[in-house]
């Protein structure tokens, strides 16, 4: 019985290391959240030889009869009956889930939750998470979901779900709990830097359909856009958003807020297209006009984006709201916009998820999800494990009204005409105005961020141009 086993298993060990040198080259990779698309492969399986080989790391006959002994031990002791699909399964998934925390293998169900998030709908709470020691931490809850609304924040970590710890759940396995019909309940229990114990959350699912762009006028002058996510259409719908804003405002802005807080990243051809709307390739002169580029070790791998179009601001200024949930094409666009200095970046440090995956399919029902690549910003910085970090940092902060009212005097100091019965006349123009008041109350950074985009138009407004549409 047991030899029989084991020839069956070594059958198995040999087809895994002949697949695994031959997938990469089989059918180009279709972008998935945060993935390029690479050309076609036109080299034969055997090409991927051609990749650095380290000697030390060769499998040898005992590595091969240490991986089928131990799936004999388990087909033979283990408490429960496993079947040879279950463990063969389980060895990819543990062989690529040791990579890094990005790489994934694809079952027929994680596979077509993938294309159903791609495609901007799907039932669950509204949640972007990577796993981080042996839990789950929260990228960024997604604007106008159940998680956003019962105050779950990024950089909580959740360390079980309806009671079960996660620690003993797979990523998958975590994500599908989460993830369910709508209108039905999910208890998170998280941990938050500053709770001395857990928090719990209990949420009702529902279908997530992900706004990827939202706008409006913050006063008469300066508009606001906010990116939740890079899908497909998201470079036009925020062209088309700052275009009616400017005809909102008598075909004009005197500049906008881009607000990349929280926004998990997605489709970096689309992360590309954002950047090219606010940089006039002709007048760049620097970083051979590169947006972003990437770096692998297969020339499949190799990719660099330049700016090709036209700013539609005309050069108003620009200034982008970024935090620690700003993560994958947010950075490269945050990155990129920094480095050529077309915007000032404020809020806080992003998360520093700089790094390319590419799904590859291994047949109709089952995919790879692998890292291939790094992201570099156009002067060459690299964005993993470091983030963007902002021109001007501003903290989360909240004000809060108090009893006698005078809250304004928390947000700048006391002035003249602001005493009861001054003398003269009150100024047009003055620095905080109730409106301010107010949204330093609902959001401070995008208050600082406003003040700050108000003062760079003031010293350096832009000059009469034709506006680009």
């Amino acid at each position: 019985m047991i030899t029989q086993t084991r020839f069956f298993v070594t059958c198995i060990a040999i087809a895994l290391m002949s697949v695994g040198n031959s997938v990469i080259a089989a059918e180009p990779a279709k972008p998935a959240l945060e993935i390029k698309q690479p050309a076609p492969a036109k080299t034969p399986p055997a090409a991927t030889a051609s990749a650095p080989k380290d000697k030390t790391q060769a499998v040898s006959d005992d590595d091969i009869n240490r991986f089928t002994n131990t799936i004999v031990l388990i087909k033979d002791f283990y408490v429960q009956p496993t079947g040879d699909k279950t463990l063969l399964n389980d060895a990819i998934r543990g062989m690529v889930g040791g990579l890094d925390p990005h790489s994934e293998y694809l079952d027929g169900e994680a596979y077509k939750t993938l294309l159903m998030t791609t495609s901007g709908e799907f039932g669950g709470v509204g949640i972007e998470v990577t796993p981080e020691y042996g839990i789950l931490k929260i990228v960024s809850p997604m604007d106008d979901t159940p998680a956003a609304k019962a105050g779950i924040k990024a950089s909580d970590y959740i360390v079980a779900i309806d009671g079960k710890l996660v620690s003993e759940m797979t990523l998958q396995d975590a994500v599908d709990k989460m993830r369910g019909k709508a209108g039905t309940p999910v208890i998170l229990t998280v941990l938050r830097k500053g709770e001395k114990v857990p928090l719990t959350f209990k949420l009702n699912r529902e279908i997530i359909r992900i706004a990827s762009v939202k706008s409006k006028m913050l006063d008469n002058n300066f508009g606001y856009v906010r990116i939740t996510q890079f899908q497909e259409p998201t470079a036009k719908l925020m062209r088309d958003a700052i275009l009616n804003l400017k005809a909102k405002n008598q075909g004009k802005l005197q500049g906008i807020i881009l607000d990349l807080r929280n926004n998990p990243g997605g489709l970096l051809e689309t992360a590309v297209q954002v950047v090219d709307s606010f940089l006039d390739s002709k007048h760049l002169n620097k970083f051979k006009d590169v947006i972003v580029y990437t770096e692998g070790r297969l020339p499949e791998a190799q990719y660099s984006a330049k700016a090709t179009g036209s700013d539609i601001l005309a050069g108003a200024p620009i200034v982008v709201l970024i935090n620690g949930g700003s993560a994958s094409a947010s950075e490269i666009v945050a990155g990129a916009l920094q480095d050529y200095r077309r915007a000032l970046i404020v809020g806080m440090p992003s998360f520093g998820k700089g790094s390319v995956q590419t799904v590859i399919p291994l047949d109709k029902t089952h995919a790879l999800k692998l890292t291939t690549a790094l992201y570099h910003t156009p002067s060459g910085r690299t964005i993993q494990n470091v983030g963007i970090i902002p021109d001007v940092q501003v903290e989360e902060l909240q004000v809060v009204k108090n009893k006698n009212d005078d809250d304004l005097a928390m947000i700048e100091p006391i002035k003249e005409y602001q005493l009861k019965n001054h003398l003269g006349n009150t100024p047009t123009g003055a620095a905080i105005t109730q409106n301010d008041l107010g949204l330093a109350r609902d959001d401070f950074q995008l208050f600082e961020a406003l003040k700050i985009l108000r003062t760079i138009y003031m010293l350096n407004p832009p000059q009469k141009t034709k506006t680009n549409s």
